[in-house]
C-alpha cells in the first residue's frame, strides 16, 4: 500500500541534523517528552486485563490483582503467564486517577506491535482524524473490534494514548485491532487511495446516505473529531463523503455511536 515514509519516517535529514554547531560538531536533537507509546501501557479492569493475558503477543511485566480480582483470573485459567501480585484496592487506586473502575486488576504490559501501512490486510480500516478523547477513541475501537476492522489509522500527534482510560473504553478491543500511527493523515490517505482503497468520509451533510452509498472492498472510514468533524484537507482526500440518516427527532450522535452504526452499514454492504 504505502511506502516507509507514511509513517512520518524522514526521507532526508531531519531539520535538526542539517546544521552544525560552531566547531562541526552535528547539533542534538530537540528535547522532547517521549509518548508511552513507547513505554509501558497500563491496563486495568476485567475486561482490559483478560483480554491481554489471553493475548500471547502482549507482554506482561506486571500485574496487580485484589484477592476477588485473582480469584476471577484463576477461575478464567489466566495466571499461568505471570503470578499477579495480591493487594488491597487501595493499592491498586493510588495507580489510577480517582474516577477509574478497575475491578480488583491492574497490569504492566509492553503495546503491541503495529503493523506498517502497507501491511495492512485487505478489508475495512477506520482512518481517525483528531479522535482525542479516550472514552471516545476506546469505545470506537471496541466497536472496530466487533466489526473486525482490520486496523485504525491515526496521527501520532493528535491522539490518545493506547493506555488507561482508553484501554478501558476499549473493553479489550485493544488485543484485535491494531493502531497504526502516521505523521500526515492526508498523505497516508493519499497512499492508501493509490493502493486502491475506497476512502469514505462519515460528515453530517455528506452527499448521499451512507446506507444507499456505492461502497466496495478494501474500504477505508473516515471519521473526524466529535464537534470540530473532517478538517479540510482529510475531506477533500475522500473519495466521498456520507452521512448516516436517523429518523427520530435527533439528527446526531456522539462519534463513537456514529462510528458504530457506519460500521453496521459498511459490513452489510461489502460482505
Amino acid at each position: 500500500m504505502a511506502g516507509k515514509n507514511a509513517g512520518g519516517l524522514y526521507k532526508g535529514k531531519k531539520r535538526w541534523e542539517r546544521k552544525a554547531k560552531p566547531g562541526g560538531e552535528p547539533r542534538r536533537p530537540p528535547a522532547r517528552r517521549e509518548r508511552r507509546h513507547n513505554e509501558h501501557a497500563l491496563l486495568f479492569g476485567w475486561h482490559s486485563v483478560k483480554a491481554a493475558l489471553e493475548n500471547p503477543a502482549r507482554r506482561v511485566h506486571r500485574l496487580l490483582a485484589t484477592p476477588n480480582g485473582a480469584r476471577r483470573l484463576e477461575e478464567a485459567g489466566l495466571t499461568t503467564r505471570i503470578q499477579p501480585e495480591i493487594v488491597r484496592p487501595e493499592a491498586i487506586d493510588t495507580l489510577l486517577s480517582p474516577d477509574s473502575v478497575h475491578q480488583g486488576l491492574y497490569a504492566e504490559v509492553d503495546p503491541l506491535p503495529a503493523p506498517a501501512l502497507d501491511e495492512i490486510p485487505a478489508g475495512v480500516i477506520l482512518v481517525l482524524d483528531q479522535v482525542t478523547d479516550p472514552h471516545n477513541f476506546g469505545a470506537i475501537v471496541r466497536s472496530a473490534a466487533a466489526f473486525d476492522v482490520k486496523a485504525i489509522v491515526t496521527t501520532a500527534r493528535h491522539s490518545p494514548e493506547a493506555t488507561g482510560v482508553l484501554a478501558k473504553s476499549a473493553s479489550g478491543g485493544l488485543e484485535h485491532v491494531p493502531i497504526v500511527l502516521v505523521q500526515n493523515l492526508a498523505r497516508a490517505m493519499g497512499e492508501m487511495k493509490d493502493a486502491g482503497i475506497q476512502l469514505v468520509g462519515l460528515a453530517e451533510e455528506g452527499g448521499v446516505d451512507l446506507a444507499d452509498a456505492s461502497l466496495r472492498s478494501p474500504l477505508a472510514l473516515v471519521v473526524g473529531a466529535e464537534g470540530k468533524g473532517l478538517r479540510q484537507l482529510t475531506r477533500e482526500t475522500c473519495d466521498l463523503l456520507a452521512r448516516v440518516d436517523l429518523p427520530g427527532a435527533i439528527k446526531s450522535l456522539n462519534v463513537s455511536n456514529a462510528t458504530a452504526i457506519a460500521l453496521h452499514i459498511i459490513s452489510r454492504a461489502v460482505r
